[in-house]
């Protein structure tokens, strides 16, 4: 675990910087591949979907029996047929989390949760999540769909070091294919489930420092990515596209602005929408390959877990001297944009 010593001799009320301590994300066992999306007469081919999304395979807590039998029908109906609770899938990432971090579950001081399909309208997720957890803690949810993630950080961030406890657990369950049609091509071939969890600290130092966050958000485009309260994932696929390439390189402009490094230490990480869209971006912002990382491709969109999974699931890759820009753009329509200054090794 890291201490104050560690970084710089920083005191424990550090102002302005946030603390990442640990990254979790866990993906359940059932795999959709292209091949399994032929197979249930959408009229769609592995070329199609490659040449439209970049996605392969996608991961998902339903049987895949069910799925093919039933094409996701009945988004209630799914709920009970999953495999995993939200709160299952967010304690298994949270336990991997916390090994990274060198944590235990007494050391969790708060719950926040979001992302795009709580199990729940009420109670909030967290306190669900804090209970399969065994913790009796402070626990809510906030949530802006996809941009969940930055939008929790930073509000983080700009709170008072003294008002949090040390350990802040902050999870996105997003098993979203419950809530998705297997009938629609379109919707279909997108969707994968993850869940992502990050112990957070404004008081106590690690290697990850949260040194710039921004959020924003256009509600005149609420209605162009929507779950009806029971309902399916709908979305006006070439607008929103449009408007997340153009949001996307539009904050990572502004976070380039605030490197403290040159441009050659900066590592990107993009909201997980679908692979030609994080290729568009990373053509029109000059984003060297081996600068780009990226999970979609294997894992589909995962909803607010996209961004912060893929993070995780490049733990060990970034070193001392690194910085990261991580971009979402979510529903609503919202966008944020967080860096992440490296400022220790694996």
């Amino acid at each position: 675990m890291w201490t104050e010593e560690n970084i710089l001799g920083l005191p424990n009320s550090f102002a302005g910087e946030l603390f990442l301590h640990g990254l979790g994300h866990f993906h359940p066992e059932n795999v959709i591949d292209n091949a399994f999306l032929e197979s249930l007469g959408l009229e769609t081919t592995d070329q199609w979907i490659m040449d439209r999304v970049g996605i392969r395979s996608r991961r998902t807590i339903l049987p895949l029996d069910y799925i093919r039998d039933t094409k996701n029908a009945r988004p209630e109906a799914a709920r009970e047929a999953a495999l995993y609770t939200n709160a299952q899938t967010a304690a298994r990432a949270t336990e991997l989390a916390l090994k990274r971090a060198g944590l235990e579950k007494k050391d969790i001081g708060m719950v926040i949760a979001g992302g795009c399909s709580p199990d729940h309208s009420i109670p909030a997720e967290a306190c669900v999540i804090a209970n399969e957890l065994g913790l009796e803690v402070p626990a809510f949810d906030l949530s802006s769909a996809c941009s969940s993630f930055a939008v929790q950080l930073h509000n983080l961030r700009a709170m008072r070091p003294e008002a949090l406890p040390d350990y802040v657990l902050v999870v996105n369950a997003e098993n979203n294919t419950k809530i998705v049609d297997y009938a629609d091509r379109r919707t279909a071939v997108l969707w994968g489930d993850c869940t992502s969890a990050a112990i957070i600290s404004t008081r106590k130092p690690s290697r990850f420092a949260l040194t710039f966050s921004t959020v924003s958000s256009d509600p005149a485009g609420w209605d162009k990515v929507v779950i009806p309260t029971g309902g399916k994932f709908a979305q006006n696929g070439h607008a929103v596209q449009t408007f997340a390439i153009r949001k996307s390189i539009a904050t990572l402009t502004e976070l380039r602005g605030k490197l403290q490094r040159d441009l050659s230490k900066m590592t990107f990480i993009g909201h997980q929408a679908n692979r030609t869209m994080l290729a568009s971006v990373c053509e029109r912002a000059e984003i060297p390959a081996d600068r780009h990382y990226f999970s979609v491709d294997e894992f589909g969109n995962c909803g607010a877990a996209g961004a912060p999974s893929t993070f995780s699931m490049n733990w060990n890759n970034f070193k001392k001297g690194d910085e990261l820009a991580l971009v979402v753009v979510g529903s609503g329509l919202t966008w944020g944009g967080l860096l992440f200054d490296v400022r220790g090794n694996a």
